[in-house]
């Protein structure tokens, strides 16, 4: 008679959301090593307890698959956790006061950096200018980036460290805003912005060593078992921080599963290398990620047609039609998902373009290319997500970080009506992949889990287009099953399964027995990544 395996831990509760069904349900899970051996009654899973098995009973709690944040940016967050951050400002004078504060608290950094400023929620709705930084902060260097990080605030010092002058051209997709008279304003819009950062992100070895582990704490905390680390160019996402996360994998201080997402440029040779380099369950190369376009509030998201407020522009596209089309033809013909950041109606159209014309010079294959951010779509597109098997990967908070008023004066009335279309999407057959977009957001899984089941826009009151909300349950399922199948996980990550790796989570209450406000009080209890508890209350 074959003798019954001892579970090393057994997690138990009246609530367990597997994934599999809609609503949780009381069960108990025995974890073996780092995969799950067995979920049943208590009395199924009776005999996995043997003299060393560690027992956790949860009563009420819900105990769920581990948090699988499908787009964020590491050193990035890494860096604005060590930054001041600016978002409760509501004035410029506030902003600065701020910066001041934090570049006293931190006298020894050679750059100030901030994060999150957002002038639609200011008195005067005005950007900034250099001048105010100038005044408290002359002689150290400043970069404050936009709440959506594709512009940003720098005073004089910067500007002058950098040699950039009334003079110095715009760089390709990119603007240095001058005034009527010609002189900076102390405004860098999206590539510009790399001529200062490249700068101030200059972190030794050791310092991003020492902030890759605080953030590794942060996320453990949060409950988040596996992220997407999406190139983004300004935000230090280089392949050198690859093998950085590589010697924490070979310490085994690597406590969560990441997924690399590095730039595609048409350099295949490349991105095969490390393709074939990164390939371990706990660090593993996934795909390519590239820009079509901008942003709404900064006039850089990609329209169909133009802007309501500014009528003479339509945004901009970062890379001509045909070297968005030639890269992904060849990228896809090589075996690689894609991913590209289109925000405006033109973009996402372009996206979508670029995926057919794979299709048709290479075939249909099940390619799980997607489309990051999804924010203004023309409705004519939406059926195409599932006709072209493209994920939508959206960030539902964002829909209440931006100033809902200064939002929709930018695409007016009639595109307002199709923005951010959550449901719309999953009922045309999309799959919808969930993720914070870090540090452009906080980190913490659940205030997108609440604005998505919600709708609440930015006044914490009014809910815009209460059509689109979604069932908590296609919530969590958007932040667990759905992104592991994004990166061809699903037969190991995403749900509670017999035989899949034991990457869980607790929280402290039933997100399902409780009002959607108290989504956003919850608290984790336990995280657990590939059968280790890296984080307890």
């Amino acid at each position: 008679m074959k003798t019954q395996l001892k579970a090393d831990m057994i997690l138990s509760s009246n609530a367990v959301f597997t994934g599999l069904a809609n609503e949780p349900t009381a069960a108990a899970i025995a974890i073996i090593g780092n995969k799950i051996a067995a979920i049943g009654s208590e009395s199924e899973i009776e005999p996995y307890i043997g003299a060393e098995t560690k027992i956790y009973r949860y009563d009420d709690k819900l105990i769920m698959p581990g948090f699988h944040d499908f787009h964020l940016h590491i050193m990035a967050g890494c860096i604005s956790m060590n930054s001041a951050y600016l978002f409760d400002a509501r004035t410029e004078e506030e902003a600065v006061e701020m910066v001041r504060a934090h570049a006293e608290a931190h006298p020894d950094e050679p750059w100030v950096i901030g994060f999150c400023w957002d002038s639609g929620y200011w008195d005067n709705k005005k950007l900034p200018h250099r001048s105010s930084l100038d005044r408290l902060l002359p002689d150290r260097p400043v970069v404050l980036f936009h709440a959506e990080a594709h512009y940003c605030w720098v005073n004089s010092k910067a500007l002058e460290l950098l040699n950039i002058t009334r003079d110095t051209d715009n760089p390709p997709f990119g603007i240095i805003e001058k005034d009527e008279n010609g002189e900076l304003t102390g405004i860098l819009y999206e590539s510009a912005m790399s001529l200062v950062l490249k700068a101030a992100f200059d972190f030794s070895p050791e310092r991003k060593r020492e902030m890759l582990k605080g953030f590794l704490e942060h996320a453990a905390s949060l409950g988040i078992t596996s992220v997407h680390d999406l190139f983004a160019p300004d935000f230090n996402d280089s392949p050198a921080n690859f093998e950085l996360y590589r010697e924490l994998e070979e310490r085994g201080e690597l406590t969560l599963r990441i997924h690399l997402w590095p730039e595609l440029d048409g350099d295949l040779e490349r991105v095969k290398q490390l393709r074939d380099t990164y390939q371990s369950s706990i660090l593993r190369f996934a795909g390519l990620k590239q820009f079509i376009d901008g942003v709404i509030t900064g006039y850089t998201a990609y329209m169909l047609e133009p802007y309501s407020d500014k009528p003479e522009t339509r945004g901009k596209m970062k890379f001509p039609v045909e070297t968005i089309k030639k890269w992904v033809i060849d990228a896809d013909r090589e075996g690689f998902s894609i991913r590209f950041h289109a925000i405006g109606d033109g973009a996402i159209r372009l996206a979508l373009d670029a995926y057919e014309a794979a299709q048709q010079a290479n075939g249909a294959r099940d390619s799980r290319h997607m489309i990051e951010h999804v924010e203004v779509i023309h409705p004519d597109d939406i059926p195409r997500f599932k006709q072209l098997g493209v994920i939508a990967s959206m960030q539902p908070n964002h829909l209440a970080m931006s100033e809902r008023g200064v939002y929709t004066s930018r695409i007016g009335a009639q595109r307002e009506r199709h923005v951010f279309v959550i449901h719309t999407l999953k009922q045309s057959g999309a799959k919808l992949a969930f993720g914070t977009d870090f540090p452009v957001d906080t980190l913490n899984p659940l205030p997108q889990i609440y604005r998505a089941v919600t709708r609440v826009d930015n006044s914490g009151v009014d809910v815009w287009h209460p059509q689109e909300r979604i069932t908590l349950a296609e919530a969590l399922r958007a932040y667990t099953s759905v992104p592991a199948y994004g990166t061809f996980r699903e037969h190991e990550l995403g749900t509670l399964e017999v035989g899949k790796l034991a990457d869980i989570v607790v929280l402290d209450r039933n997100l399902f027995a409780v009002p959607a406000e108290q989504i956003l009080e919850a608290k984790v209890e336990l995280t657990i990544v590939d059968g280790e508890i890296v984080y307890a209350r």
